[in-house]
């Protein structure tokens, strides 16, 4: 996330994609491989903090990655043997966010009642899991997070239910494979996991190329989760449609569609900043 000397690398395992790896393992060739996403002088420079940590040194990304990290401290058991409820590797990172913010209530020089968690990709996803389960944070910020995180599952429209568990069976619950191929007959969807956030600010964006995620999906989702919003004492988004790309609507429930493809921008960032300066920062809070 940046060239800084300071920044410890992680010795745990890596996907033999991510930049500057070799056998697994990071080399000094990764550092800062990643900075463009992150804007860290710019979130300094408009008066933020911003923290993360390496989500695979709590379970790693890959099908056995379930034997290691946390789970492997309760349970020696693998991503295809574990209990149909138990959770995978995006509860598991929702739980490492938290912790996250276990210690950022220790750290005098952060005002902890002002945390925003966001991630993107598959990390937009544990964002989301998070915010949902864990009050203390502030606002949540998904961006482009897709199937599973908040695009709606039963308007199939790029990756399905069935796609994502083939390809990542150890992200989630065994229980939600039963829904490959049969997304009508989920119970739920993922608008009332974005309910659960309200009346906290939430936003989420997409990008116009990135099909796969599905921008109109999750643009869906958030209207499906307004009228939670709504009831709760937070404005509507203002509009019934996506809209322009590169126009947000909205406030405190908040949406934007991008031009380009799947990937964290420096107009993404403006945007979220924009967003909790707005809707965080100067918040009242209890």
């Amino acid at each position: 996330m940046h060239h800084d000397l300071g920044i410890t690398l992680s010795d745990g395992w890596m996907s033999s994609d991510a930049p500057g790896t070799k056998d697994h393992r990071s080399t000094e060739a990764a550092r800062g491989s990643d900075a463009a996403k992150w804007q860290v002088e710019e979130a300094i420079a408009r008066g933020y903090a911003t923290a993360t940590f390496w989500c695979g040194d709590v379970c790693p990304d890959r099908p056995d990655g379930l034997k290691d990290g946390f789970n492997g401290w309760l349970t020696k058991t693998g991503s295809s043997d574990r209990a149909p409820d138990a959770w995978g590797a995006i509860g598991i990172w929702a739980w490492g966010l938290s912790r996250a913010l276990d210690y950022l209530e220790t750290d005098s020089d952060i005002d902890a009642r002002r945390v925003t968690v966001h991630g993107h990709s598959r990390l937009g996803k544990a964002a989301l899991w998070a915010g949902a389960q864990d009050e203390r944070f502030a606002a949540v910020i998904s961006n482009e997070s897709g199937c599973g995180g908040a695009a709606l599952s039963k308007r199939i429209h790029g990756e399905s239910v069935g796609s994502i568990n083939t390809a990542f069976p150890h992200w989630f619950a065994r229980n939600f494979r039963q829904y490959g191929n049969r997304e009508a007959t989920l119970p739920i969807d993922q608008h009332e996991l974005l309910a659960l956030i309200a009346p906290r600010p939430l936003y989420v964006s997409s990008a116009e190329e990135d099909d796969w995620a599905g921008p109109r999906r999750e643009f869906l989702a958030v209207k499906a989760a307004e009228p939670v919003y709504r009831l709760l004492g937070v404005a509507a988004l203002g509009i019934d449609d996506v809209p322009p790309v590169n126009h947000p609507v909205g406030a405190d429930l908040r949406y934007h569609v991008r031009t380009g493809k799947h990937d964290l921008l420096g107009y993404d960032w403006a945007c979220y900043f924009d967003f909790t300066d707005q809707c965080v920062r100067r918040a009242t809070l209890k």
